[in-house]
């Protein structure tokens, strides 16, 4: 399923994309989209989301009421759009889709780290600058702990995956010895 939410949300994420540049409103989509995320997230807006119980008109002006003077004119004409089709629930999905595209747009990236012990700011900057020289772009740092690696880290930025953690190096061992 989350692949076919993917999927239905590229063409939307793309179009909000193409018009933000286009309009230089990168950071009011971003702001409008991070809104309706978080109300589409709500349990119980979302409940009424794929509930038949409100009509598309009631659906429609439950959403703007919630955006209220957050939401652009552009805004409102895409709530109009995903609730006539039935897609408020991947907005999710969309608005994460958008914030990649801006990422590369602004040569960033933002960089998934786990590691067994919390990453102090010294060692996020060290990690970022490395990888700043080694992609030439820009790097945010997302970090979580995982006690699971037992010591060391894993990032993944895009499609690089460098695994320095204790468990990955037991597991190649693994698999080399054939166990």
């Amino acid at each position: 399923m989350a692949g076919d939410a993917k999927t239905i949300a590229r063409p939307y994420a793309e179009a909000i994309f193409a018009r933000a540049v286009e309009s230089d409103t990168l950071d009011l989509w971003s702001d409008m989209l991070g809104l309706l995320t978080a109300a589409a997230a709500d349990p119980l807006l979302s409940g009424l989301i794929a509930s038949p119980k409100l009509d598309q008109a009631q659906m429609t002006e439950l959403i703007l009421d919630i955006g209220g003077d957050h939401l652009s004119d552009e805004g409102r004409n895409l709530v109009r759009v995903l609730v006539a089709n039935r897609r408020m629930s991947v907005m999710p999905e969309i608005a994460q889709l958008f914030e990649e595209h801006k990422a590369e747009h602004d040569g960033t990236l933002t960089v998934q780290v786990a590691s067994a012990f919390p990453l102090d700011a010294a060692e996020e900057q060290a990690l970022a600058d490395a990888l700043k020289r080694k992609l030439g772009r820009e790097i945010r740092i997302a970090s979580e702990q995982d006690a699971e690696l037992i010591g060391g880290f894993h990032v993944r930025a895009g499609d690089l995956v460098i695994d320095g953690s204790v468990s990955g190096q037991l597991h190649q061992l693994a698999n080399e010895l054939g166990i």
